[in-house]
């Protein structure tokens, strides 16, 4: 089931921002739109979503009014406080949002920009499971605007994709990303690595697999056993073996090697975007996540979604029936709220800025911890030209490896 939410302040029922927040109206500005629909609950997920028996009432065909409304409530209060702006990027994530109607997206996406305006080049991404889509579900969303589809391939191995729970058939990925080309979209593929029962051989396989399809994007991430899921039962219980660190890291090298001959560099920690140029960033990269990584500012929308706008964070109620009964009631969804002390901000953007491959300027440690780079540098844990040259911690292969060690020396 999903993880609990944070503790925080409670939120105003109006959901007001705090009349001395400090709102930059130039300032980037995305929206995350959260489908919270799912078949099936994966043996290792513990996302907001909620299969068919799980919604208490909750009805996906009311789905996106209420989303709007909150799009409605997020537009005055933004107003109010001087800080509306034109979205940069705008993201549907899951959940599996293609599990509404194509339509559906497109009346939530043009609410959005009715509300707020889009900048010119705005990136539109749709998150989807492979066998959702169709030539038909493309052609609905690009005529509402979307240009980037990412799609959750995991893995190309039948027996892995078992093992993750996965529903999909690997052949479907092939369809998904042909009908996503015909269209002109940007193609994202997701991977998952280090699944009970992995074995390097298998790694590879979905490796030459997700390369064979060409996409403009691939995400690769290392699978992270979380309490309270399928799987974490699973293995307590002695029932399937626990990820082997070793395993993956060597899945982890061989992604980065594979990846870097076919004309992909790494950006950020687990993502590799295609022909960008060492040190910069490739039009293909996701600038929604680079918001995030940034510290930009957005809206989150949808049950459980997290915001966050010139420091303050809130994050809605998790539930989609309660998300509706405060929509409906005229009332924020929020259920509370944070301003990180100067503190919390620095290991914020430590964490957060030293996984991408621009780097962490050094100004943004904390002075008496900036001492500590040149250990990482005897350490072959940072670059050691970055840092000389450009003032920067840019983490080494060795050092994505071990990128918490690299946090904690910085920060601890």
């Amino acid at each position: 089931m999903p993880g609990a939410l944070p503790l925080g302040d409670p939120a105003p029922a109006d959901g007001r921002l705090p009349a001395d927040l400090e709102i930059d109206a130039t300032a980037p500005f995305s929206a995350y739109l959260h489908v919270p629909f799912c078949r099936v609950r994966c043996g290792y997920c513990d996302f907001n979503t909620y299969t068919a028996t799980e919604l208490r009432g909750a009805r996906q065909d009311e789905y996106a009014e209420t989303l709007m409304r909150e799009i409605d409530l997020a537009r005055d209060v933004l107003e109010a406080a001087g800080g509306i702006r034109p979205l940069d990027t705008v993201f549907f994530g899951g959940g599996t949002p293609t599990l509404l109607p194509p339509g559906d997206l497109a009346r939530m996406l043009e609410h959005a920009v009715d509300a707020f305006g889009i900048r010119n080049g705005v990136e539109v991404t749709v998150e989807a499971n492979p066998d959702t889509v169709s030539p038909e579900v493309v052609r609905t969303l690009v005529d509402a605007g979307v240009n980037r589809l990412s799609i959750g391939m995991q893995s190309a191995v039948p027996h892995v994709l078992a093992a993750l729970d996965r529903t999909h058939r690997p052949e479907n990925v092939e369809t998904a990303v042909h009908a996503a080309r015909e269209a002109g979209l940007d193609v994202s593929v997701d991977l998952i690595y280090g699944a009970p029962g992995e074995s390097l051989a298998d790694w590879e396989a979905s490796l030459d697999a997700a390369l064979s399809l060409e996409p403009d994007h691939i995400s690769a991430y290392a699978l992270i056993i979380e309490d309270g899921t399928k799987l974490a039962r699973q293995i307590r219980r002695g029932e399937v073996p626990a990820p082997d660190d070793d395993l993956q890291a060597d899945m982890y090298e061989l992604a980065d090697s594979r990846l870097a001959a076919a004309g992909f560099d790494w950006y950020e920690v687990s993502n590799w975007a295609r022909g960008s140029e060492q040190g910069s960033v490739s039009s293909h990269a996701s600038r929604h996540n680079l918001a995030y990584w940034r510290g930009s500012d957005w809206w989150g929308f949808g049950p459980g979604a997290h915001s966050h706008v010139a420091g303050l964070r809130w994050w809605n109620v998790k539930h989609p029936a309660a998300y509706a009964q405060r929509l409906h009631a005229g009332e924020s969804p929020a259920a509370g709220r944070e301003r990180p002390d100067q503190e919390a901000q620095t290991l914020e953007r430590v964490l957060l800025q030293s996984r991408l491959a621009e780097g962490l300027p050094i100004s943004e440690i904390a002075e008496s911890h900036r001492s500590r780079v040149a250990e990482l540098i005897s350490d072959g844990l940072v670059d050691a030209a970055a840092a000389v040259r450009d003032r920067r911690v840019r983490l080494t292969l060795r050092g994505r490896l071990l990128a918490d060690a690299v946090v904690r020396a910085l920060t601890e």
